[in-house]
């Protein structure tokens, strides 16, 4: 059965970044232009939306989910900022558009993703709709932060540049791309869990489950896009990994194998949400988007 599309909330995700970003005007304006140009400039926006699905999955209220949605696209861009300097991934091209190294400075870059990470904590901690629910505020909090350290996403960043020109295995790859990835996209699910005090815990367990699943497919489906789609489709510099000697999926499992793997995962993805029943239909729209997307 065809799964229906969920609410689009896009024209919400833009007005809250762009609420939760200083003005382009306020000094020091080009930190603060280098820091929008990064944020506003496109994207596929699918973290907040994973945030959004999950809430809507509980059925939380979409005010509820506003901050955590902003705060994980903001700790997003920042990534992919210095992601693409040139001391790691050295790219030119993000979302079709000059990098920000490129588009202002280095130096301008690290510091513009250095205060979008800042900001994401500020607007998790200024979350009025959590004021009155501290314990909520404190959770969510710590999900991100977990999420995106040493313990996640850059820890995952190291380990990524650790494994340039060399032979891992698939259990390694995993564990690189389950902190990379993985880690933020699982954040995602999590802090709307976070934000349901009454959760419990065999339904979390389940999000959890999805979110491990569907985190790991989304890194699957990127490798194999990689490889078989084009620059201008992607936004970024098609055959990246090839040149830089990454580990991937497909290098290790073939092309084929990767796309099969990509849709194993979705699957067990799915499995997880039946306990929700037709509730989770947002998040099985977003999972079928993970695995058929051509950028």
């Amino acid at each position: 059965m065809a799964i229906d599309a969920p609410t689009d909330l896009s024209a919400r995700i833009e007005a809250a970044l762009e609420r939760a970003l200083p003005p382009a005007e306020t000094e020091p304006v080009t930190l603060h232009g280098a820091m929008r140009y990064a944020v506003l400039g496109g994207g596929k926006r699918m973290r907040p939306r994973l945030v959004h699905a999950t809430g809507q999955t509980l059925g939380l209220a979409l005010e509820q989910l506003d901050a955590p949605a902003t705060a994980v696209e903001l700790i997003h861009a920042y990534s992919l900022i210095h992601d693409d300097l040139p001391a790691m991934d050295d790219d030119a091209l993000r979302r079709g558009q000059p990098t920000v190294h490129i588009a202002y400075d280095e130096a301008i870059a690290i510091l513009a993703g250095d205060a979008l990470q800042s900001l994401a904590f500020e607007v998790l901690a200024g979350d009025e709709s959590a004021a009155a629910q501290p314990a909520i505020c404190n959770a969510r909090t710590l999900t991100l932060a977990k999420a995106c350290g040493s313990r996640g996403m850059v820890g995952g960043q190291v380990l990524d540049m650790a494994s340039e020109g060399k032979a891992i295995d698939q259990a390694a790859l995993e564990r690189l791309h389950q902190h990379k990835t993985g880690a933020l996209l699982r954040a995602c699910v999590r802090m709307a869990a976070d934000t349901d005090p009454l959760l419990d815990a065999d339904r979390r367990d389940a999000l959890d489950r999805f979110a491990e699943n569907i985190g790991l497919a989304f890194q699957v489906r990127d490798d194999v896009l990689d490889i078989e789609s084009d620059t201008q489709t992607l936004g970024k510099t098609q055959g990246a990994d090839i040149a830089h000697d990454k580990a991937t999926y497909p290098a290790l499992l073939g092309l084929d194998a990767a796309r099969d793997y990509a849709m194993r995962l979705h699957d067990d993805a799915l499995a997880a949400l039946a306990v929700f029943a037709s509730d989770a239909d947002p998040l099985r729209a977003i999972a079928a988007e993970i695995v058929k997307r051509d950028h």
